[in-house]
């Protein structure tokens, strides 16, 4: 499909460097490259290579883990191999509504709104005003603030209207904490995960969940090593993107058929 007015896209050189740009029939000024006329990708087909200054380029439209690795970072943010473990794990699709903790830099907030859009929607409570403004201007760069709504305030306290999400998803120290507070607006059935960096923190977490009643509680952690791929020879990278967090996952029981409670 051709490359459209207003796309966020980006160039990848010979070297695999990425080069992000707004789609636009016009001549553009960008860092690093200078200026090109924005005719040469308006139209393009995705995959074409075109000629910048003498140098080639493929232009490409960005997926999650690109979009991902181009935020403007503050926070640190949820890799990508714990972000593709939260959507599976949760189910999280086109339509759905999701509850989210803990905004960071807007990583997991990308891969989340990127999952459901266009049809759903995230909405994300974030202690830090700081937080909430760097997440909405990475989010404006791609469209996807279009699909997404924060609150400012204390996730163990904050008050929500109106929201039923089909998960809630929490990147917090201590989300055992904020669960009396938010788990009624996860729908019965719906899923719980929760992102923390210490053991200590998944055991409490774990508990808390099974102490309230939630169904098939678990938890994981991801640990991802490249290779390195040669003409006459492959091997283990030395560098490895082990421990980052551990994954706490959980469902919603509904109500019980005799008292009519529910968690």
């Amino acid at each position: 499909m051709p490359i459209r007015e207003g796309e966020y896209v980006y160039l990848l050189d010979p070297s695999g460097k990425r080069i992000w740009l707004r789609a636009e029939p016009k001549m553009l000024k960008i860092a690093s490259l200078g200026t090109m006329d924005g005719t040469k990708v308006v139209g393009a087909e995705e995959g074409a290579v075109i000629s910048v200054a003498g140098r080639e380029y493929t232009v490409f439209r960005p997926g999650a883990v690109e979009l991902i690795s181009s935020l403007d970072r503050g926070a640190q943010i949820i890799t990508p191999k714990d972000a593709a473990t939260i959507l599976m794990h949760c189910d999280i699709k086109a339509g759905d509504t999701v509850l989210e903790v803990g905004a960071g830099s807007g990583g997991l907030t990308t891969a989340l709104l990127n999952a459901v859009a266009p049809t759903g929607r995230v909405h994300t409570v974030e202690f830090k005003d700081e937080n909430i403004q760097r997440t909405s201007r990475n989010l404006r760069r791609t469209g996807l603030d279009l699909h997404w709504g924060s609150t400012l305030g204390d996730a163990r306290a904050v008050s929500l209207s109106d929201i039923e999400a089909d998960a809630l998803v929490m990147d917090m120290p201590d989300p055992w904490l904020a669960l009396d507070n938010l788990a009624r607006h996860l729908r019965p059935g719906g899923r719980f995960c929760a992102y923390v960096p210490n053991a200590n923190q998944a055991e409490a977490t774990v508990n808390a969940l099974r102490e309230r009643g939630f169904a098939e509680v678990h938890a994981l952690e991801n640990l991802q090593r490249g290779l390195e791929v040669h003409p006459g020879g492959v091997r283990p990278s030395f560098e490895m993107l082990g421990h980052t967090g551990y994954l706490i996952f959980a469902r919603k029981r509904g109500p019980s058929a005799e008292s009519g409670a529910s968690v």
